[in-house]
Protein backbone atom coordinates (compact mmCIF):
# COMPACT_ATOMS: atom_id res chain seq x y z
CA UNK A 1 0.00 0.00 0.00
CA UNK A 2 1.26 3.46 -1.46
CA UNK A 3 1.05 6.81 0.54
CA UNK A 4 -1.64 7.69 -1.49
CA UNK A 5 -3.84 4.96 -0.73
CA UNK A 6 -2.79 4.68 3.05
CA UNK A 7 -4.18 8.59 3.15
CA UNK A 8 -7.50 7.65 1.00
CA UNK A 9 -8.04 4.39 3.55
CA UNK A 10 -7.58 6.57 6.65
CA UNK A 11 -9.92 9.42 5.37
CA UNK A 12 -12.25 7.24 4.81
CA UNK A 13 -12.31 5.46 8.22
CA UNK A 14 -12.41 8.77 9.14
CA UNK A 15 -15.40 9.93 7.48
CA UNK A 16 -17.20 6.58 8.83
CA UNK A 17 -15.88 7.49 12.44
CA UNK A 18 -17.74 10.77 11.54
CA UNK A 19 -20.91 9.39 10.74
CA UNK A 20 -21.04 7.35 13.71
CA UNK A 21 -20.69 10.31 16.21
CA UNK A 22 -23.34 11.92 14.44
CA UNK A 23 -26.08 9.14 15.14
CA UNK A 24 -24.89 8.45 18.97
CA UNK A 25 -25.21 10.70 22.15
CA UNK A 26 -21.55 10.23 22.44
CA UNK A 27 -18.56 12.91 22.73
CA UNK A 28 -15.39 13.04 20.63
CA UNK A 29 -13.60 11.77 23.24
CA UNK A 30 -16.44 8.88 24.59
CA UNK A 31 -16.66 8.17 20.93
CA UNK A 32 -12.97 7.62 20.39
CA UNK A 33 -12.62 4.74 22.95
CA UNK A 34 -15.21 2.24 21.17
CA UNK A 35 -13.66 2.82 17.90
CA UNK A 36 -9.96 2.52 18.72
CA UNK A 37 -11.01 -1.01 20.69
CA UNK A 38 -12.48 -2.16 17.49
CA UNK A 39 -9.46 -1.09 15.50
CA UNK A 40 -7.88 -3.20 17.95
CA UNK A 41 -10.14 -6.15 17.85
CA UNK A 42 -9.23 -6.33 13.72
CA UNK A 43 -5.45 -5.84 14.39
CA UNK A 44 -5.27 -9.00 16.84
CA UNK A 45 -7.50 -10.70 14.39
CA UNK A 46 -4.86 -9.96 11.59
CA UNK A 47 -1.97 -10.61 13.67
CA UNK A 48 -3.56 -14.24 15.34
CA UNK A 49 -4.36 -15.08 11.46
CA UNK A 50 -0.51 -15.06 10.16
CA UNK A 51 0.29 -17.10 13.09
CA UNK A 52 -3.18 -19.76 12.84
CA UNK A 53 -1.41 -22.43 10.52
CA UNK A 54 1.56 -22.71 12.77
CA UNK A 55 -0.35 -22.43 16.16
CA UNK A 56 -2.62 -25.39 14.68
CA UNK A 57 0.22 -27.80 13.55
CA UNK A 58 2.16 -27.31 17.04
CA UNK A 59 -1.61 -28.14 18.67
CA UNK A 60 -1.97 -31.36 16.33
CA UNK A 61 1.70 -32.36 17.26
CA UNK A 62 1.09 -31.61 20.90
CA UNK A 63 -1.96 -33.58 21.33
CA UNK A 64 -0.56 -37.02 20.00
CA UNK A 65 2.30 -36.36 22.52
CA UNK A 66 2.03 -37.36 25.96
CA UNK A 67 4.61 -35.14 27.27
CA UNK A 68 3.33 -31.66 26.47
CA UNK A 69 0.35 -30.14 27.32
CA UNK A 70 -2.09 -29.40 24.08
CA UNK A 71 -3.56 -26.07 24.96
CA UNK A 72 -4.49 -24.05 21.99
CA UNK A 73 -4.38 -20.27 23.97
CA UNK A 74 -1.09 -21.28 25.45
CA UNK A 75 0.38 -21.84 21.97
CA UNK A 76 -0.98 -18.86 20.68
CA UNK A 77 1.00 -16.62 23.47
CA UNK A 78 3.99 -18.64 22.88
CA UNK A 79 3.91 -18.01 19.31
CA UNK A 80 2.06 -14.91 18.81
CA UNK A 81 1.73 -13.27 21.71
CA UNK A 82 -1.93 -13.11 21.40
CA UNK A 83 -5.02 -15.68 21.38
CA UNK A 84 -8.18 -14.58 19.85
CA UNK A 85 -11.15 -17.04 20.70
CA UNK A 86 -13.37 -18.18 17.78
CA UNK A 87 -16.19 -15.64 18.96
CA UNK A 88 -13.59 -13.06 19.26
CA UNK A 89 -12.44 -13.18 15.25
CA UNK A 90 -13.63 -10.49 13.38
CA UNK A 91 -14.97 -12.10 10.78
CA UNK A 92 -17.58 -13.95 13.57
CA UNK A 93 -19.23 -10.13 14.48
CA UNK A 94 -18.95 -8.84 11.38
CA UNK A 95 -21.22 -11.66 10.13
CA UNK A 96 -23.36 -11.21 13.59
CA UNK A 97 -27.31 -9.96 12.58
CA UNK A 98 -27.51 -6.30 12.72
CA UNK A 99 -29.71 -6.15 15.76
CA UNK A 100 -28.89 -3.80 19.22
CA UNK A 101 -29.05 -6.55 21.97
CA UNK A 102 -26.78 -8.62 19.78
CA UNK A 103 -23.83 -6.74 18.46
CA UNK A 104 -22.50 -4.74 21.44
CA UNK A 105 -22.77 -7.54 23.78
CA UNK A 106 -20.88 -10.02 21.10
CA UNK A 107 -18.10 -7.23 20.85
CA UNK A 108 -17.95 -6.47 25.04
CA UNK A 109 -17.55 -10.70 25.07
CA UNK A 110 -15.11 -10.08 22.55
CA UNK A 111 -12.73 -8.38 24.57
CA UNK A 112 -13.60 -10.26 27.85
CA UNK A 113 -12.21 -13.51 26.09
CA UNK A 114 -9.24 -11.51 25.16
CA UNK A 115 -8.23 -9.93 28.58
CA UNK A 116 -8.89 -13.19 30.34
CA UNK A 117 -6.33 -15.41 27.96
CA UNK A 118 -3.69 -12.53 28.03
CA UNK A 119 -2.46 -10.84 30.90
CA UNK A 120 -1.10 -8.19 28.39
CA UNK A 121 -4.35 -7.28 27.17
CA UNK A 122 -6.05 -6.97 30.86
CA UNK A 123 -7.65 -3.75 31.85
CA UNK A 124 -6.73 -2.27 28.16
CA UNK A 125 -9.75 -2.54 26.24
CA UNK A 126 -12.74 -0.22 26.19
CA UNK A 127 -15.87 -2.15 26.99
CA UNK A 128 -18.42 0.38 28.64
CA UNK A 129 -19.55 2.22 25.38
CA UNK A 130 -20.86 0.22 23.25
CA UNK A 131 -24.18 -0.42 24.20
CA UNK A 132 -24.81 3.66 23.40
CA UNK A 133 -23.89 2.70 19.60
CA UNK A 134 -26.77 2.08 17.51
CA UNK A 135 -26.22 -1.74 15.76
CA UNK A 136 -26.27 0.37 12.39
CA UNK A 137 -23.23 1.98 13.18
CA UNK A 138 -21.31 -0.45 15.17
CA UNK A 139 -21.65 -2.61 11.60
CA UNK A 140 -20.74 -0.03 9.22
CA UNK A 141 -18.03 0.69 11.93
CA UNK A 142 -16.86 -3.50 11.52
CA UNK A 143 -17.50 -3.40 7.80
CA UNK A 144 -14.65 -0.26 7.49
CA UNK A 145 -12.54 -1.34 9.82
CA UNK A 146 -12.29 -4.65 7.31
CA UNK A 147 -11.20 -2.64 4.38
CA UNK A 148 -7.71 -2.62 6.81
CA UNK A 149 -5.25 -4.31 4.63
CA UNK A 150 -3.54 -7.11 6.58
CA UNK A 151 -1.04 -8.41 4.15
CA UNK A 152 2.89 -7.49 5.34
CA UNK A 153 3.62 -6.02 8.47
CA UNK A 154 0.93 -5.27 10.60
CA UNK A 155 2.59 -2.06 11.38
CA UNK A 156 -0.20 -0.31 9.20
CA UNK A 157 -2.88 -0.67 12.20
CA UNK A 158 -0.13 1.47 14.47
CA UNK A 159 -0.26 4.13 11.61
CA UNK A 160 -3.90 4.15 11.58
CA UNK A 161 -4.10 4.02 15.27
CA UNK A 162 -2.21 7.17 15.81
CA UNK A 163 -4.09 8.65 13.15
CA UNK A 164 -7.20 8.62 14.59
CA UNK A 165 -5.88 9.90 18.31
CA UNK A 166 -4.32 12.62 16.25
CA UNK A 167 -8.25 13.07 14.77
CA UNK A 168 -9.95 12.54 17.69
CA UNK A 169 -7.85 15.28 19.70
CA UNK A 170 -8.14 17.46 17.17
CA UNK A 171 -12.13 17.26 17.19
CA UNK A 172 -12.30 18.09 21.28
CA UNK A 173 -10.04 20.99 20.56
CA UNK A 174 -7.88 22.48 23.47
CA UNK A 175 -8.70 19.57 25.65
CA UNK A 176 -7.71 16.87 23.33
CA UNK A 177 -3.95 18.01 24.13
CA UNK A 178 -4.11 16.28 27.54
CA UNK A 179 -3.80 13.05 26.05
CA UNK A 180 -2.37 13.78 22.65
CA UNK A 181 0.90 15.60 21.50
CA UNK A 182 1.64 16.09 17.99
CA UNK A 183 3.44 14.16 15.95
CA UNK A 184 5.73 15.85 14.63
CA UNK A 185 6.56 17.82 18.20
CA UNK A 186 7.20 14.24 19.05
CA UNK A 187 9.22 13.09 16.13
CA UNK A 188 11.48 16.16 16.69
CA UNK A 189 12.04 15.52 20.30
CA UNK A 190 13.35 11.87 19.46
CA UNK A 191 15.23 13.24 17.04
CA UNK A 192 17.37 15.44 19.43
CA UNK A 193 17.08 12.76 21.81
CA UNK A 194 18.08 9.43 19.54
CA UNK A 195 16.84 6.74 21.83
CA UNK A 196 17.78 3.37 20.33
CA UNK A 197 18.57 0.69 23.81
CA UNK A 198 17.35 1.21 27.37
CA UNK A 199 14.19 1.79 29.26
CA UNK A 200 12.24 5.07 28.67
CA UNK A 201 10.26 7.07 31.32
CA UNK A 202 7.34 9.67 30.69
CA UNK A 203 5.54 10.41 33.72
CA UNK A 204 2.64 12.57 32.06
CA UNK A 205 2.59 10.16 29.00
CA UNK A 206 -1.06 10.78 27.50
CA UNK A 207 -1.35 8.35 24.61
CA UNK A 208 2.10 7.25 24.93
CA UNK A 209 3.27 8.84 21.44
CA UNK A 210 6.52 9.23 23.09
CA UNK A 211 7.11 5.66 23.46
CA UNK A 212 5.83 4.97 19.88
CA UNK A 213 8.17 7.44 18.09
CA UNK A 214 11.21 6.15 20.25
CA UNK A 215 10.06 2.20 19.22
CA UNK A 216 9.86 3.46 15.56
CA UNK A 217 13.68 5.23 15.59
CA UNK A 218 15.15 2.54 17.42
CA UNK A 219 13.87 0.30 14.37
CA UNK A 220 15.03 2.54 11.93
CA UNK A 221 18.31 2.58 13.29
CA UNK A 222 18.31 -1.28 13.36
CA UNK A 223 17.33 -2.19 17.12
CA UNK A 224 14.93 -4.95 17.56
CA UNK A 225 11.35 -4.63 19.27
CA UNK A 226 12.34 -5.72 22.76
CA UNK A 227 15.76 -2.95 22.81
CA UNK A 228 13.05 -0.30 23.98
CA UNK A 229 11.29 -0.36 27.11
CA UNK A 230 8.22 2.21 27.96
CA UNK A 231 7.65 2.86 31.60
CA UNK A 232 4.25 5.67 31.50
CA UNK A 233 2.54 7.67 34.17
CA UNK A 234 -0.60 8.78 33.17
CA UNK A 235 -3.18 10.75 35.46
CA UNK A 236 -6.52 10.34 33.63
CA UNK A 237 -7.67 6.29 33.41
CA UNK A 238 -9.24 6.11 30.04
CA UNK A 239 -6.16 7.71 28.56
CA UNK A 240 -3.98 5.07 30.55
CA UNK A 241 -5.91 2.61 28.38
CA UNK A 242 -5.26 4.53 24.88
CA UNK A 243 -1.73 4.34 25.88
CA UNK A 244 -1.72 0.87 26.62
CA UNK A 245 -3.31 -0.19 22.98
CA UNK A 246 -1.07 2.36 21.74
CA UNK A 247 1.59 -0.03 22.77
CA UNK A 248 0.10 -3.00 21.69
CA UNK A 249 -0.61 -2.21 18.35
CA UNK A 250 3.27 -0.91 17.86
CA UNK A 251 4.25 -4.20 19.12
CA UNK A 252 5.89 -2.33 22.14
CA UNK A 253 7.17 -3.44 25.84
CA UNK A 254 6.18 -1.42 28.56
CA UNK A 255 3.96 -0.44 31.29
CA UNK A 256 1.71 2.44 31.35
CA UNK A 257 0.36 2.91 35.45
CA UNK A 258 -2.82 4.99 36.39
CA UNK A 259 -1.56 7.80 39.18
CA UNK A 260 -1.07 11.15 39.75
CA UNK A 261 2.74 12.03 38.75
CA UNK A 262 3.04 14.79 41.76
CA UNK A 263 2.54 12.73 44.64
CA UNK A 264 3.27 8.91 43.04
CA UNK A 265 6.20 7.22 41.56
CA UNK A 266 5.16 3.88 40.51
CA UNK A 267 7.98 3.23 38.68
CA UNK A 268 10.44 3.99 41.38
CA UNK A 269 12.23 6.59 39.12
CA UNK A 270 15.23 8.16 40.65
CA UNK A 271 18.21 7.16 38.64
CA UNK A 272 16.35 4.79 36.66
CA UNK A 273 16.60 5.51 33.58
CA UNK A 274 18.26 6.09 30.16
CA UNK A 275 15.75 8.73 28.53
CA UNK A 276 13.04 10.55 29.48
CA UNK A 277 10.56 12.34 27.20
CA UNK A 278 7.45 13.96 28.30
CA UNK A 279 5.17 16.82 27.27
CA UNK A 280 3.49 17.47 30.87
CA UNK A 281 0.61 19.92 31.95
CA UNK A 282 2.80 23.51 32.53
CA UNK A 283 2.02 26.02 35.01
CA UNK A 284 -0.08 24.14 37.58
CA UNK A 285 0.06 26.21 40.97
CA UNK A 286 -2.27 23.36 43.13
CA UNK A 287 0.51 20.71 44.11
CA UNK A 288 0.19 20.94 47.76
CA UNK A 289 3.69 21.16 49.33
CA UNK A 290 3.59 19.08 52.15
CA UNK A 291 2.66 15.98 49.44
CA UNK A 292 6.12 16.34 47.87
CA UNK A 293 8.79 17.92 49.74
CA UNK A 294 9.86 14.95 51.22
CA UNK A 295 10.12 12.90 48.00
CA UNK A 296 14.19 12.34 47.47
CA UNK A 297 13.53 12.89 42.97
CA UNK A 298 12.11 16.49 44.06
CA UNK A 299 14.64 17.67 46.73
CA UNK A 300 17.82 17.11 44.72
CA UNK A 301 17.54 20.78 42.87
CA UNK A 302 14.83 22.02 45.62
CA UNK A 303 11.29 23.20 45.48
CA UNK A 304 10.78 26.56 45.15
CA UNK A 305 8.29 28.17 48.35
CA UNK A 306 5.16 30.83 48.59
CA UNK A 307 7.20 34.02 50.52
CA UNK A 308 3.96 34.78 51.70
CA UNK A 309 1.66 32.02 52.67
CA UNK A 310 -1.73 33.08 53.13
CA UNK A 311 -3.84 29.92 52.13
CA UNK A 312 -4.39 26.96 54.70
CA UNK A 313 -2.59 24.51 52.41
CA UNK A 314 0.73 25.31 50.92
CA UNK A 315 1.21 25.25 47.31
CA UNK A 316 3.92 24.92 44.83
CA UNK A 317 3.58 28.22 43.21
CA UNK A 318 5.14 26.89 39.50
CA UNK A 319 4.96 22.97 39.46
CA UNK A 320 7.40 23.11 36.22
CA UNK A 321 10.30 22.85 38.72
CA UNK A 322 8.84 19.63 39.86
CA UNK A 323 8.54 18.41 36.33
CA UNK A 324 12.11 19.40 35.71
CA UNK A 325 13.12 17.80 38.99
CA UNK A 326 11.74 14.41 37.85
CA UNK A 327 13.22 14.67 34.62
CA UNK A 328 16.47 15.15 35.70
CA UNK A 329 16.56 12.77 38.59
CA UNK A 330 15.49 10.15 36.49
CA UNK A 331 18.02 10.02 34.43
CA UNK A 332 20.69 6.94 35.75
CA UNK A 333 23.90 8.67 36.80
CA UNK A 334 25.82 7.75 33.63
CA UNK A 335 23.49 9.93 31.35
CA UNK A 336 23.53 12.53 33.67
CA UNK A 337 27.40 12.72 33.11
CA UNK A 338 27.14 12.57 29.61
Amino acid sequence: MNDKELKKLKDDLWTTAIDMRANSNLSAHDYAEPILGLIFLRFADAKYKKFEKAIEEEFEKRQKSTRISANKSEIALELAGIYVPDDARYDYLLNLPEKEDVIAPAIVNAMNEMERYASSVEGALPKEKYKEIPATNLKNLLKNFKDIPTEGSVDIFGEIYEFFLGKFAMAEGQGGGVFYTPASVVQYMVEVVQPKKGRILDPACGSGGMFVQSALYAKKHGYGPNALRAHGVEKEPATVKLAQLNLLLHNMNGDITQANSFYEDPHISYEKFDYVFANPPFNVRGVEYERVCNQKRFNEYGIPRNSSKNDEIEKVPNANYLWINQFATALKKMVKRH
